[in-house]
């Protein structure tokens, strides 16, 4: 255990690489401890030999229990408290329409956006309304969902990933009703386009992301939707910023 000198103890899923990794990054380099997860076990130890004892990991899949069991733990064993911040970013895209998508693959988009999305944050949700009856208004405690504006507008080239944001809006809105008299606060936060490993992992050509650059840039990058969310999570504890969406200045729709 290392000795308690970190400001907060947050969990990060997605650290591998794009907005997870830079949001690990921004809380490390303000003094918090991370715990994160990517499935990538390689890159993480070399995140964790980079980053220094700031930082730990547990790999494998965010919507396994047995991770997630992992990752709540490792606060304790690591940093001595549980986390007061988890932050649900892993996810993926998935390019198509309705009418053309592969559903083989959106069947494992629906469970790493959703399903991966709501385990994580119902877990923190029960430990977080219990450490808060007696924390809160001295501490705060904050649930972080990575939406889409892709869940506000949808667009027929990417249907089917909208869907999926649809719901993990659904899920935000309602833990944010049912723990924020409680002490939680339940932010969901809302990219546009944004510039991260997410277009090649949604199978966007180059020349799609060419053309986006073109029309819409400069786009943000991972690093400034990090700085949204360390704006979030560092207001006093009874201050809430519950939606932010964080768009491209040149972005017009959606």
């Amino acid at each position: 255990m290392l000795p308690n000198k970190y400001k907060r103890i947050a969990i990060v899923t997605g650290t591998t690489s794009g907005i997870g990794e830079a949001t690990m990054r921004r809380f490390v380099a303000d003094g918090f401890g991370v715990v994160g997860n990517g499935r990538n076990a390689e890159r993480l130890t070399a995140l964790e030999n980079e980053i220094g004892p700031g930082f730990c990991s547990v790999a494998g899949n965010a919507a396994d229990n047995a991770v997630l069991e992992k990752l709540f733990a490792l606060c304790k064993d690591r940093f001595g408290r549980e986390a007061d911040i988890v932050v649900a970013n892993a996810g993926r895209g998935l390019g198509g329409s309705v009418k053309d998508a592969d559903l083989t693959q959106f069947e494992d988009v629906l469970k790493i956006n959703v399903i991966g999305a709501a385990a994580i944050i119902q877990k923190a949700a029960q430990r977080m309304v219990d450490i808060q009856k007696t924390a809160f208004p001295q501490s705060a405690a904050d649930i972080i969902i990575i939406g889409s504006i892709a869940g506000r507008n949808v667009s027929p080239f990417s249907a089917v990933y909208s869907a999926s944001k649809f719901a993990v809006h659904a899920l935000a809105e309602g833990l944010r009703r049912e723990v924020g008299p409680h002490g939680v606060r339940v932010s969901l936060v809302e990219p546009g386009l944004v510039l991260s490993g997410f277009q090649e992992v949604a199978g966007y050509s180059d020349e799609m992301v060419n053309s986006l650059q073109e029309k819409f840039g400069p786009l943000p990058k991972s690093a400034d939707i990090a700085n949204a969310i360390f704006q979030i999570v560092t207001q006093p504890p009874h201050v809430h910023i519950s939606d932010i969406i964080v768009r491209p200045t040149c972005q017009d729709y959606p």
